[in-house]
């Protein structure tokens, strides 16, 4: 009875100890840190909407090794994995027991070590440290793969092997080793390449594919496809073995390695520095699209690098989502000469004309212009702003359609001038524009013609809005980036519409000569630019798909005279979206029918303004229901005539006189101003009769020049009579005008007629009154040049 407790308290003391030696190991299993290099950051990819990598960088420790999730590896590489390396991997603690006493019975048996009882986890182990092949070695790692297991679910040790399992010199992992084998992902795998990829690990050095390795790789995977397949059927489902066993041996295996990808670089290192710390960049980039583009930019860069042309980018995006479907940075991105790595699709550049569309739009919003209103397109100066067309010629009076298709510059600088300069920055700025200085008052009315840079991409997200129901909504290329909320109003459908409608126009200066040849992809809407300077040429505009936007440049801002947006960004432009999109004409054009939105209103068929009684000949046009023409016409004018004498009579000498009312076309000031300069003269309205006093009309002059605001700077040294400002203004039937500064008479003019008045330092009161006393008034700020 002695004896029997004497056995329990022994027992007990050994349960104890075991307790304890457990609990010290796991103690130290929290203890002890995993091992560092299975922190180690992996190479960074950037993939294809479709999942296929476009691009791999090395890992920081100059290795390429890329995460491998399982479920983006085959399953059936998986079991086989399992089946063949550690087939109890899901129930053992990371040491096999069972395996072990296998090895040990089979080693002792045939005197020599013919298996071993390693686990995938100890494996793990061996490539994470690597220790010499001893028995204390082996302890050590035993230990490490208790730990791996403890610490980590089977999924990440797994996972975890999937990465760092070694397929010779720098190349780990399985997805790595599948496209540097393969040139494929590892999510798809044959046979005969779930057996190669089961091959290499076991020895990597003497069978990693090269010429010399060859047979040594092509036995040891055909004996391992022939294991497998004898054992249990593992590499595939539903066909014979020896079926699929005379496949694998037909298969070659690899002897060289294919190049990781490289493609899309602008846009990896871009994302890349985006996205700190992100292992797998899943994109909305279309492999075939990116692949086009990039093909059309390299073809394209041999002829203009002839013409002084040496960087370009190109932004493609889907209209419909406004994801992102190509990403060109530039012509090369090795070319370090002219700063090849540069990311063009991200660097602010001058858009030239590239936002008249945008301006055109919110002119229409607010009622400023319609397609059919006339505005003058003539010489105009605030202040030391002198706008010039890009041809350097005026057309006088052009109706707004004409204007934006032919691109002219001071109808817009005048719209410009109409918005507002921070409203117009606000909309860019609604529309994704982030590039801009905040500011305020930092840009001017030159805006209207690029006086200011935003960048490629940023330009995309404008015309995306105009593609549509002009809804501003961000531009998408991260799969994980969240889906764009609520879209902002830009501008409203119709007006959108109304853009397009002019964009569409082809008989137009900027239409690519070849192009007149061979015509455009159907449904294109377009626009062109040019920067100040011939800098920067853009075009940019949408297909029935796509929206993109095309720049070229040199981004040490070399200047040529072939970066002009017609001859080289449109042509460019058309290839892209007739590459990209939709083969023929099936699709219905989605122009072909006006928003709900747009009204039809009459108007005068001359000016496009509200008719008055004067206007003859009228039409229909459409216009944003909130915003129709409210301005009556201010070029057709009813004036009672004498039948005898063909001069102008009033209500207060008609008496005795035989009169018919007669209609007569009467322009602005300015622009008859402007034709006399040129030699030029308009039909004008008879003469009052003598004894006739003119009346009705009670508009006030309005000065035009000096503009509002204006601070004229005198240089110190120079004639006076040289640095004269004119005196200009606007006023009904050319009336005569009395000019007076501080209060002295300067003299008098006819309103198309412009006084010289010759400033001296100081503030000073300028004010015009017309024959009726009407009078305007502005202050002038004259300072000498520091």
């Amino acid at each position: 009875m002695r004896r029997v407790r004497l056995n329990g308290r022994k027992w007990a003391g050994v349960a104890l100890a075991g307790l304890v030696l457990l609990g010290t190991g796991l103690l130290a299993a929290w203890w002890v840190p995993l091992p560092e290099r299975l922190a180690a950051p992996p190479s960074v990819v950037m993939a294809y909407r479709d999942g296929s990598p476009a691009y791999v960088f090395l890992a920081p420790d100059e290795r390429w090794r890329i995460p491998a999730p399982k479920d983006r590896i085959d399953r059936a590489y998986v079991r086989a994995l399992v089946a063949l390396e550690d087939k109890r991997f899901f129930q053992h603690p990371g040491v096999d027991p069972l395996a072990a006493l296998r090895a040990l019975g089979l080693n002792l048996s045939r005197g020599r070590r013919v298996s071993g009882a390693s686990t995938l986890t100890m494996q793990l182990v061996r490539v994470l440290e690597p220790r010499p092949r001893t028995f204390t070695s082996k302890v050590i790692e035993s230990f490490r793969a208790a730990q791996l297991e403890a610490r980590l679910s089977k999924q990440e040790v797994l996972e975890a092997y999937l990465q760092f399992v070694p397929y010779g010199r720098n190349v780990e992992g399985v997805e790595a080793a599948a496209l540097a084998y393969f040139g494929h992902t590892a999510q798809h795998l044959s046979p005969a390449e779930i057996a190669t990829l089961l091959a290499v690990p076991q020895n990597p050095n003497r069978r990693f594919p090269s010429p010399e390795n060859r047979d040594r790789l092509r036995s040891a995977r055909d004996d391992i496809a022939r294991r497998l397949l004898e054992s249990e059927g593992l590499v595939v489902d539903g066909v014979g073995a020896d079926a699929v066993l005379a496949e694998v041996r037909a298969t070659p295996v690899p002897d060289v390695l294919t190049p990781f990808p490289r493609e899309a670089p602008h846009a990896a290192s871009w994302l890349k520095a985006r996205r700190p710390g992100a292992t797998w960049l899943a994109t909305t980039l279309d492999a075939g699209t990116q692949r086009f583009v990039e093909r059309t930019m390299g073809e394209a860069a041999r002829r203009l690098e002839r013409q002084g042309i040496h960087n370009g980018a190109v932004v493609v995006a889907d209209r419909e989502s406004g994801e992102l479907r190509a990403l060109v940075g530039n012509f090369d991105f090795f070319d370090e000469k002219h700063g090849g790595q540069i990311i063009g699709f991200a660097t602010p550049r001058s858009p030239g004309s590239a936002l008249k569309p945008l301006l055109y739009a919110l002119g229409i919003d607010q009622g400023l212009v319609g397609p059919e209103t006339l505005v003058p397109d003539i010489p105009v100066a605030y202040g030391g702003y002198q706008p010039r067309n890009f041809d350097g010629r005026f057309l006088g009076l052009v109706r707004m359609e004409s204007a934006l298709s032919q691109s002219l510059n001071l109808p817009f600088v005048r719209l410009l001038e109409r918005l507002g300069v921070e409203g117009f920055l606000g909309s860019l700025r609604q529309a994704g524009v982030t590039s801009l200085d905040p500011r305020p008052g930092h840009y001017g009315l030159s805006a209207a013609v690029g006086g200011l840079e935003l960048t490629p991409l940023e330009l995309t997200g404008v015309y995306l809005a105009l593609a549509g129901d002009g809804q501003a909504r961000p531009l998408r290329v991260l799969e994980e980036d969240a889906a764009p909320g609520k879209a902002q109003a830009l501008v409203s459908p119709g007006a959108a519409w109304l853009t397009r409608q002019a964009l569409a126009l082809r008989d137009r200066p900027d239409f690519p000569e070849r192009r007149r040849l061979t015509g455009l992809p159907a449904r294109v809407h377009w626009k062109t630019g040019t920067s100040f300077g011939n800098r920067d040429a853009w075009a940019a505009g949408s297909g029935p798909k796509h929206t993109a936007v095309v720049w070229l440049g040199n981004f040490d801002h070399a200047s040529s005279v072939h970066l002009v947006g017609a001859e080289n960004a449109a042509p460019l432009l058309f290839d892209i979206l007739e590459g990209v999109g939709p083969r023929g004409t099936a699709l219905q054009a989605e122009d072909a029918a006006p928003p709900r939105d747009l009204v039809s209103v009459e108007v005068c068929a001359y000016s496009g303004h509200l008719p008055t009684d004067a206007c003859t000949q009228r039409k229909r046009v459409d216009a944003v229901r909130t915003a129709v023409p409210t301005t009556p016409c201010p070029y057709h004018h009813r004036v009672e005539v004498d039948v005898a004498s063909g001069l102008a009579v009033g209500p207060g000498c008609r008496d005795g006189r035989k009169t018919e009312s007669r209609v007569y076309l009467t322009w602005p000031s300015s622009l008859r101003r402007w034709l006399a300069e040129q030699q030029r003269q308009l039909p004008e309205p008879p003469p009052l009769a003598p004894g006739c006093v003119a009346g009705g009309e009670r508009d006030t002059p309005t000065i035009l020049s000096p503009p509002e605001g204006l601070v004229a700077l005198l240089i110190p040294g120079m004639n006076t009579e040289e640095q004269k400002i004119p005196l200009e203004a606007e006023a009904a039937h050319d009336r005569e005008l009395t000019w007076f500064v501080d209060g002295a008479v300067l003299g008098t003019a006819k309103a198309a007629e412009r006084l010289w008045w010759k400033p001296s330092v100081g503030t000073h009161d300028i004010l015009v009154t017309d024959d009726r006393g009407l009078t305007a008034r502005r202050t002038l700020v004259v300072r000498e040049r520091q």
